[in-house]
């Protein structure tokens, strides 16, 4: 089964049992500093599991990109990948277990559909501790349906719990698994989830029913909801029955592309590894450049992905002998993939090939830097440390990979303790800076950052006044301190700009208008003058939040009921972020 069968098969189904058939959302996460990118799924519906109502009502089901960065470093493997897409349905307060497991179990074993064996499924519950109960209503759900006993496991909230993040909606799991036969048990306590291949997980139902809070503790939900998750090329792989995701249409193109390119007659299985890491990354790096908010390389947030992704795919190409410019190669296979379902990755090629040549260009330069430093590093002390690689690493770009081999070459063993330690504290600060500054997110809906929402409309209605309609938004991002809006301009604002638009944000807060959501079509909302600048991640039926005749916006939510409540609204700084793109930083003030 081709992937793009598997997509419409999986859509339809749930389409015919009532689901609306929504778009992917962005992965770069819209209102929510929380994460860098969406990595599931459920991310972008995480409102409405928390009781937001759904312009789309109370099934949805779709196709969504996804980057989970946790992963990088196990690219190279059968199954990982840092882009990916992942096929989903969710209940938003009305069907429970037992009609979503129902409908998992049918979508893969029936003829018609998946076809799986039945007698090679296995999957997991969630065993139950002191937050949760044991499971047993999705046990008697799998039971029901013809699981045997021997067959269901019940596992530790490490295995069979999801949440999005640190805090939020959640619950226990239940997850899918396809017995391997050319991968014989690891022993005879082999089971799902033990990662030694023979158990592959396909499916994943989750039982929202609980919402983690910021102390640790756990509180039930007013309204129960599904979230579920099947990823796109790891099922094509098992029904196309091949052993590893880059042997599905998903990479065989960018493979058989890379190994054009280079000059190696035969690859050794080192190289088969880095043939893959060249083509997950270029892929993952080309779909997070293509999103209209235009992230390129650069040192911090999703650009410092992204330059990671690049450096390492051309790290990766060196160690193949492939010639200077084969991303752009790749690109084009990349955009020809995806160009019919994400419309945006053909409308941003121009960008993303300017950015590949560039990032290449500015990595070649560093690269003659780094090892300079390394040469005086090694003439200086006669070996090359731990820490010293660790230096290499941060102050220089130069991928640990790239630091042993030039190290073996000579000899040298690098005490790969030392760097793990180094590395290891510096993630551990940036961990805690990032914990201080991505807080809020969408699972928060706390009083500071639902009023900072709501400012974030009033502002963007009130620079398109000010400024004229060339403004039009690039993003924005909500801690429960302050509100960043970033948006196309060509100039920074007058100071005498600056007051104008606080002057009519704080009038309409002082009229104490009360902030109405209504649903209607989008071609309806557009008509009547709704604003919406990222049209490939709504439904035909969208959420519209209107501030008398000042503010008219497609949104999610939430908001707060009167805008009298925000408190005084201050513009803190701006500062230019890109070619005609300006970011505002604002706060209210207690009043």
């Amino acid at each position: 089964m081709k992937i793009s069968e598997l997509r419409s098969m999986y859509l339809k189904f749930f389409k015919e049992r009532g689901h609306s058939v929504i778009a992917s959302a962005s992965l770069i996460p819209e209102d929510d500093p929380s994460v860098l990118f969406t990595s599931a799924g459920m991310h972008p519906l995480v409102p409405y599991l928390l009781g937001q109502p759904h312009p789309e009502g109370k099934r949805v089901t779709n196709v969504q990109k996804c980057i989970r960065t946790t992963d990088i470093d196990e690219v190279g493997d059968t199954t990982h990948l840092t882009f990916f897409e992942m096929l989903g349905n969710w209940s938003f307060g009305d069907y429970w277990k037992k009609e979503a497991i129902t409908w998992s179990y049918e979508f893969i074993t029936s003829k018609k559909l998946l076809g799986l064996n039945p007698s090679k499924l296995s999957v997991t519950v969630f065993a139950g501790d002191e937050d949760s109960p044991r499971d047993s209503e999705a046990a008697d759900a799998w039971k029901s349906v013809g699981i045997p006993e021997e067959r269901i496991f019940f596992l530790t909230k490490e295995d069979n719990w999801w949440i999005a993040g640190n805090s939020g909606p959640c619950g226990p799991c239940t997850e899918m698994f396809i017995e391997v036969d050319e991968i014989p048990k690891c022993g005879p306590n082999c089971r799902p989830g033990c990662h030694c291949g023979h158990y592959v997980e396909i499916w994943n139902d989750v039982f929202m029913q609980y919402r983690k809070l910021d102390d640790g503790s756990y509180e039930p939900l007013a309204m129960k909801s599904i979230d579920t998750g099947m990823g796109v090329e790891r099922t094509a792989a098992m029904l196309q029955g091949v052993p590893s995701v880059f042997d599905t249409e998903a990479f065989a193109p960018l493979i058989e592309k890379i190994k054009e390119l280079s000059p190696l007659e035969e690859f050794s299985e080192v190289e088969e590894t880095q043939i893959r890491i060249i083509a997950d990354h270029v892929r993952s790096a080309v779909m997070i450049m293509a999103d209209d908010r235009q992230i390129g390389p650069s040192n911090v947030e999703q650009g410092y992905i992204v330059r990671r992704l690049l450096r390492k795919a051309i790290h990766s190409s060196d160690r193949l002998n492939i010639a200077k410019g084969f991303m752009i190669d790749l690109t084009d296979i990349v955009v020809d993939m995806f160009k019919d379902l994400y419309k945006e990755v053909e409308r941003n090629k121009e960008f993303i090939i300017k950015n590949l040549k560039a990032e290449e260009e500015k990595f070649r330069k560093t690269l003659t830097k780094a090892l300079r430093r390394f040469d005086k590093i090694l003439e200086e002390t006669g070996t090359i440390t731990g820490e010293d690689a660790f230096l290499l690493f941060t102050s220089f770009g130069l991928p640990l990979e790239m630091t042993r081999d030039l190290a073996e070459e000579r000899g040298i063993v690098i005490d790969m303790k030392e760097f793990t330690k180094q590395f290891e504290e510096h993630r551990e600060k940036s961990r805690t800076a990032t914990q201080g500054k991505f807080k809020g997110g969408l699972a928060d809906h706390s009083e500071a950052i639902v009023k900072l929402h709501t400012a974030t409309h009033l502002l963007q209605a009130a620079l398109r006044k000010v400024l004229g309609d060339e403004v039009t938004q690039n993003g924005s991002n909500i801690t429960d301190d302050r509100l960043r809006f970033d948006f196309t301009f060509s100039r920074k604002l007058t100071s005498d700009e600056i007051e104008e638009v606080e002057n009519l944000v704080n009038d309409i807060i002082a009229q104490d208008l009360a902030v109405e959501q209504s649903f209607m079509q989008y071609d309806d909302a557009i008509a009547k003058g709704a604003l919406a600048f990222f049209k490939e991640n709504y439904g035909e039926e969208v959420s519209v939040y209107h501030v008398g005749d000042f503010s008219m916006e497609l949104c999610g939510g939430p908001h707060v009921e009167t805008t009298g409540s925000l408190g005084k609204f201050k513009i803190a700084n701006q500062k230019k972020i890109g070619a005609g793109i300006l970011r505002i930083r604002a706060i209210l003030e207690v009043s």
